[in-house]
């Protein structure tokens, strides 16, 4: 209602009709009554250049009993870019692209977990409870988290935005913490991973059946490193269905990702080609499937691999520290900037915007 009273007085003003709320009009000087302020006017250096207040004033005056008027009306109503050098610039839209991709991996990974999730009815009412050990989950929530964070930085870096850019550093150094603490739990508990691998793929063994992250799992790892169960192709006793006591088919068989040759003479897999090794000889069974566990050869693997896990690990420190430093560049920038424009126009610096010089 303020702002519209203001306009009404302003077009009496104009084309001499008095408006609503104005007691003195004059085309010499306007006088502000009842403590009111204008926006209409604000007296930016940068809006001076465009519109010269002395070119304004030959037709009314403005005055404000209030210094700081112009400088509230200004922040009400503009919202002014600081003006950022041209190395900023480039660091702006540096960092705007660079987030611009992890917002996109973020969100296809995002859509990866939740489409995992809706495929293996993960959220229905009796599945809910092993809601917590499905890694679809931990690839959304990861993939939330990226994407959330990534576009903060995008947005943050595009529009100069303060709140954003402290955000987007506040979870980089969060995540940048909860990795190294990471790290540093693996390589005190190191002794202790032969054991956690062994109880995993036990549990993947027994719930082969019932879970399919699991039994994808588990038909990677014995394809890809040429193994059949845990320790030995035994293993597979311990398994409902794959125990020679079982009434059904699979009763004394091994899954068929243990065959040495799963595709048989032709392009369609034998799912078949494991059923009954249980029941025979070892050394009759040794030519249909692998027998020698896996666990040794996941231990191999990873001790063959520790230098590629650890390249994979700095080259993601690395990134982080990237966008750390992009972000922190900008916020430099937009407090020297803000600070710059502040004092050109003769009022002190805003404490909650030259506070991230001192960052």
């Amino acid at each position: 209602m303020k702002f519209k009273h203001r306009l009404e007085a302003m077009r009496g003003r104009l084309f001499g009709r008095p408006g609503a709320g104005e007691q003195k009009v004059s085309l010499g000087e306007v006088t502000v009554e009842e403590d009111e302020s204008s926006c209409l006017l604000p007296k930016s250096p940068r809006l001076g250049r465009l519109f010269p207040v002395s070119h304004l004033r030959d037709v009314l005056s403005f005055s404000a009993e209030d210094p700081d008027t112009d400088d509230t009306c200004l922040g009400k109503w503009q919202c002014l870019e600081p003006p950022l050098g041209t190395c900023s610039s480039c660091v702006r839209y540096v960092a705007f692209s660079w987030n611009l991709l992890f917002s996109i991996l973020g969100l296809l990974t995002l859509a990866v977990g939740i489409w995992g999730l809706l495929d293996k009815e993960s959220l229905l009412g009796e599945r809910v409870g092993l809601l917590g050990t499905d890694p679809m989950l931990f690839l959304a929530l990861v993939g939330l988290a990226v994407s959330t964070l990534s576009l903060a930085g995008c947005a943050g870096a595009l529009y100069a935005n303060v709140c954003l850019l402290k955000f987007f550093t506040g979870g980089i150094l969060t995540f940048m913490a909860m990795e190294l603490l990471g790290g540093l739990l693996l390589y005190a508990l190191r002794h202790r991973i032969k054991d956690s691998l062994r109880d995993t793929m036990l549990l993947a063994v027994l719930r082969y059946q019932d879970d399919l992250d699991l039994r994808f799992l588990m038909d990677e790892i014995q394809m890809g490193l040429q193994c059949c169960g845990v320790e030995s192709y035994r293993d597979w006793e311990t398994n409902l269905y794959f125990n020679c006591s079982s009434p059904g088919v699979q009763a004394c068989g091994v899954p068929a990702s243990c065959c040495l040759e799963l595709l048989g003479n032709g392009t369609i897999a034998n799912s078949q080609c494991g059923f009954g090794a249980l029941g025979t000889a070892a050394s009759v069974a040794g030519g249909t499937i692998f027998l020698g566990g896996c666990l040794p050869q996941v231990t191999q693997w990873l001790n063959s691999h520790v230098g590629v896990i650890g390249s994979y690990f700095a080259c993601l420190l690395a990134v982080e520290v990237g966008s750390l430093l992009l972000a922190t560049k900008l916020l430099v920038d937009v407090a020297l900037a803000h600070a710059a424009i502040q004092t050109t126009r003769g009022t002190s610096p805003d404490p909650g915007l030259t506070g991230e010089m001192g960052t």
